[in-house]
């Protein structure tokens, strides 16, 4: 496991004035330690994918609490790879995957969390959404022409907008977590000249042309109005209840392992058992195992 102060450094103090500058985007070291910290993060991602399968069964079984993950990432971040590799190795009947994209009509004449409302997992589940709710003070917030699509009512589009949509956010994950569901969010760290590597890399390899797009390099354009907007974010829906870790992105090893091992540990703190049987329970079982002995 990576330790507790190691995870501190991720977490985003509630509260706290915050500078996405102040978290690293990658591992310093020399290439030899690189390489070893490599193999011990291997390593630990592999045992924390057992740890999950484990965790999974006892948040099934139990049935008190949720899990609902959010990754928020710019382009390139390596969102996919972080779900498919993390979550390898539990079961796809106790896991859902929603991929948000751009809102239909019917969901703009929606509140803007409707269609997340809807897609959060029940008890016992673990829900992911790869982007979400926070789109909408995200993206929407750099290029506001897109409020309007929502056909909203007149008002001014300034600094209280987007203060009373973080309230909105921060409420109904209140409500969220005083129901049973834990809130993780990860937001995954890379840095513009990864991701233009990574992007070069889509360019040059067949096999990946097709995750390329020209929309991703147009907002590349806007990188610093995202950062400034994902930096006031965090800021102000980073809570004790539903916090948010800023994951460092540029080694893909290093962000598959912080995210694992930050949702077992999460899971293991709520101490889950399996549920106990009453005496009535546990008698007819105990007369079930004659009945099948005796056939």
């Amino acid at each position: 496991m990576i330790t507790k102060e190691v995870i501190e450094q991720f977490r985003v103090t509630p509260g706290k004035k915050l500078k996405l500058k102040d978290f690293d985007t990658g591992f310093t070291g020399t290439d030899e330690q690189k390489r070893l910290a490599k193999e011990k993060a291997t390593d630990i991602l592999d045992k924390n994918r057992e740890h999950l399968a484990t965790a999974q069964n006892l948040l099934y079984a139990n049935d008190r609490h949720a899990l609902l993950v959010i990754i928020q990432a710019m382009d390139a971040a390596g969102k996919d790879g972080t779900i498919k590799h993390v979550f390898s190795g539990i079961n796809p009947q106790g896991c859902q995957v929603y991929s948000f994209k751009v809102p239909s009509a019917e969901e703009l004449d929606h509140t803007f969390l409707w269609r997340h409302m809807k897609a959060v997992p029940e008890r016992g589940r673990i829900g992911i959404f790869n982007r979400s709710y926070y789109e909408d003070v995200l993206i929407v917030k750099v290029h506001p022409e897109l409020v309007e699509k929502s056909n909203l009512p007149p008002g001014p589009r300034d600094h209280r907008f987007w203060k009373d949509r973080y309230d909105d956010i921060n409420a109904f994950e209140r409500h969220l977590v005083r129901n049973g569901t834990i809130v993780l969010k990860f937001f995954l760290h890379v840095s513009k000249e990864v991701q233009k590597e990574r992007f070069m890399e889509r360019l040059d390899r067949p096999d990946k042309n097709w995750k390329f797009s020209l929309g991703d390099l147009k907002e590349r354009g806007y990188w610093d109005m995202y950062q400034d907007a994902y930096e006031d974010a965090l800021e102000a829906t980073s809570t004790e209840v539903a916090p948010w870790y800023v994951i460092p992105a540029d080694h893909k090893w290093v962000t598959r392992t912080a995210v694992a091992d930050i949702i077992v540990n999460t899971i293991h703190d709520l101490e889950l058992a399996y549920p106990k049987l009453s005496p009535e329970q546990l008698k007819a079982l105990a007369e079930a195992k004659k009945r099948l002995e005796a056939e």
